[in-house]
């Protein structure tokens, strides 16, 4: 059922032919040569930090500073491009256009569908930031505005966190996972990237430079996966420290991704159906009990007019926040905002062809309300709660524990100020291993489409291999410089792959209008 129609498509149409590049090898079934370019990159890079890590230090970071200050404009102007691109489609006349075609119905429900593409986007980041940001932003707001101002304080410091999680960081996603599904649904092409860009280069995207677009995505997928595991990884070990006193040295962490990996290697070999979607569903399950838990423990009169003014104040200072120029926040501007676009570029072809693979049967405007309009409300409420907890503990109780807490340790201060502490942070530590599972399989499955040429049945040992490289590339990357590495990947990587989403937006609009 799940692999239904997807790969059937007429040769002679589309002038390729799904795996007519691959070679079979020692069981194995690869494109030649995304596969082996991607591989090798990666495990070279891997190679590379582990034995010069001092050195692999220095040069992330300074490859960090050098391109947030000079390419923010860049960042700025596309994460805008692809809301208001995404918006517009969903208004437009275009937005009646349905997946897979007029008759086609979806293979998932709302709860499953929605469960899958939010574990997959932005579940690790909303355990480590949710409580982190607000107060974070709040103690130093950005746009100038003064600290001791704490009604406008708090208001920017909320937004800000949900403007970084948010409408802009699921417009990219929505580029991507639309663009795929409406050409490998509509059009009978590959799931890979290299299809989106068909209306614009014709059958050269068979050629070099389709190797050269779904092999940036592969990279792109595999750091930024590795980012996210690396704030796994630490959050886990600040939770396993607070909790039981285990070391949160580089070694526990180590320790840890290998744990998880293993795990998720079981997910992987189980299949879409059977792996992340369950272990999905049952995350968000868990993540809602745990909302609940905070709105009925917590300050629950705060917390609800909270989370209404969050939506205004959201608004309001979405205009500035969005704007590049003439800012005095610079250190907010290049550390935080475009951080998280390049992240969330990075991020966008794993979980764009996710959200593709997912939606089958869903229409334009149903696809962006669902993958743009309603994350960013659960997301909203989920920092309005989490955050606006934190905030009232401490302007209202003077309970400095989030202000002056490490990163990783910021959730469970938070809940130190609720009743049955301990409990529910043993089980806030397990539902970050399993956001961490679902995001490595779902990274894992990606990878494994795209070196494969766009085939989905391809030998299960594939997929395992690119689940078990997310992992040594995560300890790679944190070993040679910590989570300043990961980030300077991200970034890297993020550069050029946001020209290759507007080409995409180009592409998907030309595509879209040849339907009417």
């Amino acid at each position: 059922m799940e692999d239904e129609n997807i790969n059937e498509h007429d040769p002679e149409e589309i002038g390729h032919e799904i795996g007519e590049h691959n070679i079979e090898v020692l069981g194995l079934d690869i494109h030649n040569p995304v596969f082996v370019v991607s591989a090798f990159l990666s495990v070279g890079l891997v190679v590379l930090t582990m034995l010069f890590q001092d050195q692999a230090a220095v040069i992330f970071g300074d490859l960090r500073v050098w391109i947030t200050s000079s390419f923010d404009w860049f960042f700025m102007i596309v994460a805008n491009i692809f809301v208001l691109f995404g918006l517009g489609l969903a208004i437009s006349k275009l937005g009646r256009i349905r997946l897979g075609g007029p008759d086609a119905k979806p293979r998932y429900g709302y709860p499953g569908w929605l469960a899958m593409l939010f574990a997959a986007g932005v579940g690790i980041g909303l355990m480590f930031f949710g409580v982190l940001e607000p107060v974070t932003h709040t103690l130093k707001p950005p746009l100038g505005i003064d600290p001791s101002d704490t009604e406008a304080a708090r208001a920017a410091g909320m937004s800000s966190a949900i403007y970084h999680w948010g409408l802009h960081a699921w417009g990219i996603y929505a580029v991507v996972g639309l663009s795929l599904a409406f050409f490998c649904f509509n059009r009978q092409m590959p799931l890979t990237l290299r299809s989106a860009f068909f209306p614009l280069f014709g059958t050269r995207v068979w050629g070099p430079f389709g190797h050269f677009v779904d092999t940036v995505a592969v990279l792109a997928t595999l750091f930024g996966l590795a980012v996210s595991l690396g704030f796994g990884a630490e959050q886990i070990a600040g939770g396993l420290n607070y909790l039981f006193g285990v070391p949160a040295v580089d070694a526990t962490k180590v320790v840890l991704i290998v744990i998880i990996i293993s795990v998720a290697l079981a997910s992987v070999v189980a299949g879409l159906d059977r792996g992340v979607k369950r272990l999905s569903e049952f995350n968000m399950g868990l993540a809602g009990c745990l909302w609940v838990f905070v709105v009925v423990a917590g300050p629950t009169m705060v917390i609800l007019p909270t989370i209404f003014r969050a939506f205004v104040d959201y608004a309001y200072y979405l205009p500035g926040l969005s704007n590049w120029m003439d800012r005095s926040d610079t250190a907010f501007l290049h550390d935080w905002t475009v951080f998280y676009w390049a992240w969330w570029i990075s991020w966008s072809p794993f979980v764009g062809m996710f959200i593709a693979r997912i939606s089958y049967g869903r229409t334009v405007r149903e696809f962006i309300t669902w993958v743009l309009i309603v994350p960013t409300v659960i997301g909203t409420i989920w920092m309005a709660t989490f955050g606006g907890t934190a905030l009232d503990q401490l302007f209202t109780d003077g309970y400095r524990g989030v202000a002056e807490s490490v990163p990783e340790l910021a959730l469970f201060r938070m809940l130190e100020g609720l009743p049955f502490t301990s409990i529910v942070s043993t089980i806030s530590v397990f539902l970050i291993a399993i956001f961490f599972i679902t995001s490595a399989d779902s990274g894992s499955l990606v990878m494994d489409i795209i070196t494969a040429g766009g085939k989905m049945d391809a030998p299960v040992a594939q997929r395992v291999f690119w689940c078990v490289l997310a992992g040594m590339v995560a300890i790679a990357l944190l070993l040679g410089g910590g989570m300043a590495s990961l980030q300077s990947m991200t970034i890297s990587i993020g550069l050029p792959f946001g020209l290759v989403l507007v080409l995409m937006c180009v592409g998907l609009y030309r595509g879209l209008r040849e339907e009417l």
